[in-house]
């Protein structure tokens, strides 16, 4: 079910951030000089993420080297890799006092290990300052780093997570430069190196595909080894982004979670305003189905 594109439903509209937690988040961040993906990304979820004090955290600089039809994400060339920027990530996730870390990364097929390296300094630099948290990474596919999957998990992230994004015909125009097959069988080794690691994916919907397409790509998670899922509305930064195809209402987002639990996905978060990293401590957590 789609709703008309007239103007953005009722149920995509968030209020403005403003909140006092919200501003005490971006100041620690803006002083520990740390990239956010909900910046970075214009996550329409940031308001609510950074009053509940959680953030996601961008390495590797705001540039990617990349550019996507769907992200908000600047594309350029990057700055070198930052050797204190784990540590400062390391302190800033201790003054919030997160139990459950979640780290991103622009593309940096500028390195020769993708940014796998600071990955696992990252890894290594929560773990020193607190090995009580629990540490999500979701990462870039690597596509043509030998070894930079094996860095990453070899560094025991609790949570593997990496997104397909879309369906197969769709990514020729939405992730031109990555390949479906490729991000496939990434989640398959990670899932293979480390059985004991949880590998998490998701995708978007409203960029044209069919929910046959989407159910398609689930069974093609689930046969990866992938556990934890997400799927959200796309929605459009700006005209120079892919349109908006339509619209999934609610009650679309929750028939899929509950096909998806059934194909036997340990936890979904399958809503309109869910993303990757959204309550993703809980989702780790509870491993039992999120509808919000």
């Amino acid at each position: 079910m789609t709703s008309p594109l007239a103007g953005k439903p009722r149920w995509l509209k968030v209020p403005a951030p403003t909140s006092a937690e919200f501003r005490a988040v971006q100041s620690l961040v803006r002083r520990h000089r740390l990239h956010t993906v909900c910046e970075s990304a214009a996550c329409p979820n940031i308001g609510q993420c950074w009053r509940e004090g959680s953030a996601t955290f961008m390495i590797l600089g705001d540039i990617c080297t990349r550019r996507c039809a769907f992200c908000d994400v600047t594309t350029g060339r990057p700055g070198p890799v930052d050797p204190d920027e784990p540590e400062r990530l390391a302190a800033a996730a201790t003054a919030m006092g997160l139990r459950h870390v979640v780290i991103t990364s622009v593309d940096r097929d500028d390195l020769p290990d993708g940014g796998a390296g600071q990955f696992a300094a990252c890894l290594a630099a929560l773990g020193r300052a607190d090995p009580g948290l629990t540490v999500e990474v979701l990462t870039p596919d690597f596509r043509h780093k030998a070894g930079a999957l094996e860095t990453v998990v070899a560094a025991g992230p609790a949570v593997f997570n990496h997104n397909v994004e879309t369906i197969p015909r769709l990514y020729a125009t939405v992730r031109p430069v990555s390949s479906y097959r490729h991000s496939l069988d990434l989640l398959a080794r990670a899932a293979d190196l480390a059985p004991a690691m949880v590998v998490k994916s998701g995708l978007m919907v409203g960029l044209g595909e069919t929910t046959g397409e989407v159910r398609e790509v689930l069974a093609d998670l689930r046969t990866a080894g992938v556990s934890l899922l997400t799927v959200g509305q796309y929605l459009r930064p700006s005209r120079n982004h892919h349109p908006v195809v339509g619209y999934l209402e609610p009650a679309w987002f929750e028939a899929l979670r509950t096909e998806a639990l059934a194909m036997g996905f340990a936890g979904v978060a399958s809503h309109p305003l869910a993303r990757s990293s959204h309550h993703a401590r809980e989702l780790f957590a509870g491993r039992g189905g999120s509808s919000s």
